[in-house]
């Protein structure tokens, strides 16, 4: 089965890839949004629970800024440079992902006074509430379209069609059973 770009960043380098690009960025928020419930509903704007938001608010968001600098860099650029997206699902995928994480920055902004700075706690909320369902909802569809196989659209692994003990015509690179595409790391490696 092919892969698309963000499924195969998670899968290499186990379990670090997963770590970094899932299990973090994941728990910081689902932390904040599981405390901006808790908010929403208490109206309680102090205490362990009001302080966690904004730690995990402001973490999450910092920690977003690293991880969309590294996927434009070392994946989009590269990939849209190399002509090598996978369909449109692969653009959507990365696409999403990278876009998820910008309500999440907002919000580490919000929580360290650099935007929103004129609106009451109220509005405040109201924003990190709005930022939250973003985040969620572009997650959710870098995650479903992520484990997509983009062959659903027509892609063809030249390195698959090429079969094993065979020439690559673009870069020469012999293929054999030992390394596999799979085995050696890919642009967002």
């Amino acid at each position: 089965m092919n892969m698309t770009h963000y499924m195969e960043l998670l899968a290499v380098n186990q379990p670090w890839n997963l770590i970094i690009f899932m299990a973090i960025p994941v728990v910081l928020a689902e932390t904040l949004a599981i405390t901006e419930l808790y908010l929403l509903f208490t109206r309680k704007f102090h205490g362990a629970i009001y302080y966690l938001n904004r730690f995990a608010g402001i973490a999450v968001g910092i920690y977003f800024i690293g991880i969309i600098y590294y996927v434009i860099s070392k994946a989009i650029i590269p990939i849209t440079n190399a002509g090598e997206w996978r369909t449109i699902i692969d653009i959507l995928a990365v696409g999403s992902y990278v876009i998820a994480g910008l309500p999440l920055v907002w919000i580490a902004l919000q929580e360290l006074g650099l935007v929103n700075k004129a609106l009451d706690q109220m509005k405040k909320l109201k924003i990190h509430a709005i930022c939250v369902a973003l985040f969620l909802v572009f997650g959710h569809i870098a995650m479903i379209a992520g484990m997509l196989d983009p062959s659903l659209l027509g892609y063809q692994n030249p390195h698959q069609m090429l079969g094993h003990d065979s020439v690559a015509p673009a870069g020469g690179m012999q293929m054999n059973e030992e390394k596999m595409p799979m085995d050696k790391p890919t642009h967002m490696h």
